[in-house]
């Protein structure tokens, strides 16, 4: 992984598709703002408690879709990144100071409804579509 991953990552505004799997293989996909890449292999995510957590903790594996569209087609940019989920947090300083800083962006009440501060190890970077030359080429 480099910088211009983690730069186009953590860029705004963006939609983020995440998906993930029940332990039977059953699929739900959300549409998440607050993924945010704290190092070259490291993802962040908030999640309420939710079907979303509940199959990450049954299955540690997702799949994150970033997308930015463009005028046409062709010209929408984005990455598809494989994620393993190494450790989440349910309470603490590290959820209540993510908990303070979504409040500023979702205001207080929405701010309270994130149950859990996940960590995602990255294992994989694709490009949105397998025409382009690689997920460098995509962003």
């Amino acid at each position: 992984m480099n910088a211009k991953l983690m730069a186009y990552f953590n860029k705004r505004p963006r939609i983020a598709a995440f998906g993930t799997t029940d332990q039977e293989g059953k699929v739900n996909v959300v549409v998440l703002g607050s993924p945010e890449m704290t190092d070259e292999k490291t993802v962040v995510l908030l999640l309420r408690n939710s079907r979303t957590f509940a199959n990450l903790k049954g299955n540690p594996h997702a799949a994150l879709t970033i997308i930015e569209p463009g005028k046409t087609l062709p010209e929408w940019k984005g990455v598809r990144v494989s994620l393993k989920m190494i450790d989440y947090q349910t309470s603490g300083e590290k959820l209540e100071a993510r908990r303070a800083k979504a409040t500023m962006t979702l205001g207080e009440e929405r701010a309270k409804l994130i149950h859990a501060v996940v960590t995602m190890e990255i294992s994989d970077v694709r490009p949105l579509d397998d025409v382009g030359q690689g997920w460098e080429a995509s962003i």
